[in-house]
């Protein structure tokens, strides 16, 4: 015989906040990610300004039905991107990483997440649109165009790829831990560049903490690229 569970019901005082009582005693406390636990327990503003990040991707995406992340590490901020769109494939090339994400699913907020190496492949299937946050700057140089390459080569056309890294202007203000993988910084001369032999249209904006704007891009610690209208990869 089943026993009657005879605590008493936790009330709040303010009757709007009693859902987040009843959601914590139904289904328990959501979980940090891998990465997103570090930067709380370390420097909790870099967990918010990450998922500032992905909260302007998300709304440039708005609207587009399959995308993909390339990178995702842990994909804490990757639910706000789900938001946006209709459905999102996100890899990337480290186990532990892809683990903690499947480890950590959601029913409600699922998404197919696996293993990849994009320098080694694209990933099967098609996109209209892909994203890829904090990582081209821990790409060597001589592997960046393979990046770039397999990247454009699951976009359907017209093809949009939003790109954010950190600018090689902030480096000397960045952690020591933070610089040991940053190898690749570049600055928006030569990250539009880079993109321009891939894409038709390049729009580039500075991003200092959390805000997005259009101001002069050597005062800039991040960087974001919109990529539009992709090149055939011959032309690339």
């Amino acid at each position: 015989m089943k026993k009657a569970d005879c605590r008493e019901k936790v009330v709040t005082k303010e009757p709007q906040y009693q859902h987040h009582q009843d959601l914590k005693e139904r289904e328990g406390l959501k979980k940090l990610g891998l990465r997103a636990n570090a930067q709380w327990d370390n420097d909790p503003r870099m967990l918010l300004i990450g998922l500032a990040r992905y909260k302007f991707a998300a709304k440039m995406l708005k609207g587009k039905k399959r995308v993909l992340e390339i990178g995702c590490g842990d994909a804490f901020g990757t639910r706000l991107v789900q938001q946006e769109v209709e459905s999102l494939h996100a890899i990337d090339f480290d186990p532990v990483f892809v683990d903690d994400v499947n480890d950590r699913m959601d029913e409600k907020w699922k998404f197919e997440c696996i293993v990849h190496d994009i320098l080694n492949s694209p990933v099967s299937g098609s996109y209209d649109a892909a994203f890829s946050l904090d990582v081209i700057e821990h790409i060597e140089k001589k592997d960046e165009r393979t990046f770039l390459r397999n990247i454009v080569a699951s976009l359907e056309e017209p093809g949009v790829l939003i790109i954010g890294t950190p600018s090689i202007e902030s480096q000397a203000y960045a952690a020591p831990l933070s610089k040991i993988g940053h190898i690749n910084c570049k600055d928006e001369v030569g990250l539009r560049s880079l993109l321009k032999d891939f894409f038709h249209e390049v729009f580039i904006f500075s991003m200092n903490d959390e805000v997005v704007h259009t101001g002069f891009y050597h005062m800039a610690h991040y960087l974001f690229a919109i990529c539009v209208g992709k090149k055939a990869i011959e032309e690339s």
